[in-house]
């Protein structure tokens, strides 16, 4: 009675060879494109609960901004006064004082 049979060091034709490689080759690619898919939902996830959150809570969006503008002026020289108004124009007139004093 046979309780188990096994190969070993099989050996593929040439062609057989490369059909199996292409194979292995295309299961490869359509997992890492799955993934790469699945992380591209979850960034797009993320970035529309921010925004929701950001919509919701104007001092956390305000907060948002001012943590941008620090990054924007990283760097340089400058004094922040804060006041109403228009953010923009605010970033507007801080980066071309700086500008006109580095000229």
């Amino acid at each position: 009675m046979i309780k188990s049979v096994g190969l070993k060091d099989i050996i593929l034709p040439g062609e057989m060879k490369t059909i199996l490689n292409q194979v292995i080759e295309a299961e490869k690619s359509a997992q890492a494109n799955l993934i790469k898919r699945r992380e591209e939902t979850a960034a797009a996830r993320s970035q529309a609960n921010t925004a929701k959150l950001l919509a919701e809570n104007p001092t956390l969006a305000r907060m948002k901004e001012l943590e941008q503008l620090t990054e924007i002026l990283a760097g340089t020289r400058s004094t922040f006064v804060f006041g109403s108004g228009d953010m923009s124009e605010q970033v507007r007139g801080l980066v071309g004082s700086s500008q006109t004093k580095d000229a």
